[in-house]
């Protein structure tokens, strides 16, 4: 016997991933429901060679279903999730909602997978924000070899982790440039995308940092080690698909490099491209489809101690996103349903 999985927010760029991945996969599914607010009733999305209508989330009953793939906003998880709950049909939600409720497990499967058994005080499980899943497989493997103490990462962040809206304002935006007589000012972001960074993501905090950046500081310590200190600068690139990290990390013991590449190479998640020659490292547009996490120009930080650089690219639709998503639902029945 399979498992009854329903897939919320289907019409969305992050739930047709989380579809495409179930199928890709091989997730085992002997039924697959797609939901999605009234105005998208009955668009038909894919899954594998099967096409499926959405349902109504409002009216539709979760009891019965094993687990539910969440990619909607806050707002509406907070009124849908529960339900699921509730109804016995575990939750795996996207949305920034229950990452730091400590009663609901912050998980990356590569990373802290015994999380998974937490599931059961409120039967959600969180997925985190795209920056940190990338960032928390490289850093784990290196923590449990040399203890991280300190991580210094900059992001550079694309358009898709906005939505749909956001890529087409990217796109807009460089046809403009070309053409004289356009002018697409900007909507989604607060400052023209096209042929520029933007250094904002999310609200500003009263501290000076943006949101997006606290994320990253809290979810590290929640998902590898309370103890690691992170600062965080994160910007958004006109890059239609996948987030880069220039990341520094200060570890307690001495990691040198070439153990430190060794390492990386035989973790979980991680593709080490890693050759001191052009092209001999990963761009965001290569990562775009893959599952995994990319590592290259790791090299020795010769300002501090016990210090090294990296350069982290993955495909944040999928990594960021969907995959982890679909991982965390292989996990929780691996682990724990064990119907499939």
């Amino acid at each position: 016997m399979g498992y009854r999985v329903v897939v919320v927010g289907a019409t969305g760029n992050v739930g047709r991933e989380m579809l495409n991945i179930l199928a890709e996969r091989q997730f085992p599914a002997d039924e697959v429901a797609v939901l999605a607010s009234r105005k998208s009733l009955g668009t038909e999305v894919t899954f594998g060679e099967t096409t499926l209508k959405t349902q109504d989330l409002d009216t539709f009953d979760f009891a019965g279903w094993d687990m539910a793939l969440f990619a909607i906003g806050s707002d509406a998880t907070k009124k849908y999730a529960p339900k699921a709950a509730a109804a016995g049909c575990v939750v795996i939600d996207n949305s920034s909602l229950y990452r730091y409720d400590p009663e609901v497990p912050l998980i990356v499967p590569e990373v802290n997978p015994q999380a998974v058994h937490r599931y059961s005080k409120k039967n959600i499980i969180a997925n985190p924000n795209c920056s940190t899943a990338q960032m928390v497989v490289a850093l784990k493997p290196l923590h449990d070899r040399a203890k991280i103490k300190r991580v210094v990462v900059s992001t550079y962040q694309s358009v898709s982790g906005s939505g749909k809206d956001a890529i087409d304002e990217l796109w807009d935006q460089t046809k403009a440039v070309y053409n004289p007589t356009s002018d697409v000012p900007p909507k989604v972001y607060t400052k023209q995308i096209a042929f520029n960074v933007i250094p904002h993501i999310d609200v500003f905090l009263d501290d000076g940092s943006t949101k997006e950046e606290w994320k990253m500081v809290a979810e590290t310590k929640k998902i590898v080690d309370p103890s690691i200190k992170v600062t965080a600068t994160c910007v958004r690139v006109p890059v239609f698909v996948g987030h880069s990290e220039s990341i520094n990390i200060e570890t307690e013991d001495f990691l040198d490099e070439d153990e430190a590449r060794d390492i990386l190479r035989e973790a979980p998640g991680i593709m080490v491209i890693d050759k001191r020659e052009d092209g001999g490292y990963v761009t965001p547009i290569e990562c775009v489809g893959d599952f995994a996490t990319f590592i290259s120009r790791i090299r020795q930080d010769s300002t501090i101690e016990n210090g090294l650089n990296m350069w982290c690219v993955s495909d944040n639709l999928r990594k960021g996103a969907a995959l982890n998503a679909v991982q965390i639902a292989e996990l929780l029945g691996r682990e724990v349903l064990k119907k499939g």
